[in-house]
């Protein structure tokens, strides 16, 4: 894929199908591993650091920490190291990418531990699969929308509104097409060799979220000249990511803690884009699903996180 490909969410080369293959297909293996170890008992960040490392002894690479957001949190939650959370009876959004040469996976499952939410899960399931069923070249985005919105309300709950499905460029974690959740509108149509994760969420709340808490998952954005070493440093290990989404954690385990003095430096030069967890406005609980496509120059649509 050339560099205008990767911004627009295009794949159709052959070099990069069969690697979007390579990444959708250890992806799904590390998403089912994860979803076998969330456990009452186990620690949130042992069993990110499992997922993690199975993504990298399965040959592929993190295409951006992998994440356990629970409850009324639907995204970008990710653990400092040192963090002793275990699970007990949290609804747990697990959210895994992986890259293969820059291109990617995207996938997501939701394991219920409470046993209070199986329609909640099943919810955001069933709208990825009404969402694939339809899936096609010429079709509108806004359809793949309303088909999400009419399944997630089927069951009496909402579609998180402020959140999409997106296209996933060479060393491009979100771009164009955005995939809503609802009927927005949109008549844009999907097209022979995209490549896509569609993404419903399902909230028992507002169906809207917003920023809460404190950013544990950046990108770089803007690199700037910096002066002090161990900055310069740790801006090096950030570079070596090729600009997909990173966490604290990672640095601090390479660094200590002079990882953070460095990283503050950085988000204060505005070089870093910072990604706080994002929770439902009214504390809805959520439930999450994802899959990556491949439209190929066939017309076939290849769900490529499939196991």
């Amino acid at each position: 894929m050339d560099s205008e490909d990767a911004q627009t969410g295009f794949g159709a080369t052959f070099g990069g199908i069969e690697k979007y293959r390579q990444a959708g297909e250890i992806t799904a293996q590390a998403l089912e591993y994860g979803k076998s170890i969330i456990k009452k008992g186990s620690s949130m960040v042992d069993t990110l650091d499992k997922i993690e490392q199975k993504v990298l002894d399965l040959g592929g690479k993190l295409a951006f920490p992998a994440q356990i957001s629970c409850n009324h949190i639907a995204a970008h939650y990710c653990p400092d190291d040192g963090d002793k959370t275990i699970f007990s009876d949290q609804l747990v959004c697990l959210d895994v990418g992986v890259h293969v040469d820059g291109f990617i996976g995207d996938s997501a499952v939701t394991v219920d531990l409470s046993g209070k939410y199986a329609d909640l899960v099943k919810a955001a399931q069933e709208a990825l699969d009404n969402a694939l069923k339809i899936i096609k070249p010429g079709i509108a985005l806004s359809e793949i929308g309303k088909a999400i919105q009419h399944t997630i309300n089927s069951y009496g709950f909402a579609p998180v509104r402020n959140l999409s499905g997106h296209g996933l460029g060479q060393y491009q974690i979100h771009t164009k097409p955005n995939i809503p959740n609802f009927d927005n509108k949109d008549h844009t149509k999907i097209e022979k060799g995209m490549v896509f994760a569609i993404e419903p969420f399902a909230s028992t709340g507002a169906g809207i979220v917003q920023d809460s808490g404190i950013a544990t998952v950046f990108e770089l954005e803007n690199k700037k000249p910096v002066r002090n070493m161990i900055t310069r440093q740790v801006l090096k290990e950030i570079e070596s990511y090729n600009g997909l989404p990173f966490t604290i954690r990672w640095l601090t385990r390479k660094f200590g803690v002079k990882a953070k003095y460095a990283l503050k430096e950085m988000e204060q030069l505005g070089m870093l884009h910072p990604h706080p967890p994002l929770a439902d406005k009214d504390k809805g609980m959520i439930s999450q699903a994802e899959h990556s496509v491949l439209i190929d120059n066939d017309s076939n649509v290849v769900v490529l996180t499939k196991n």
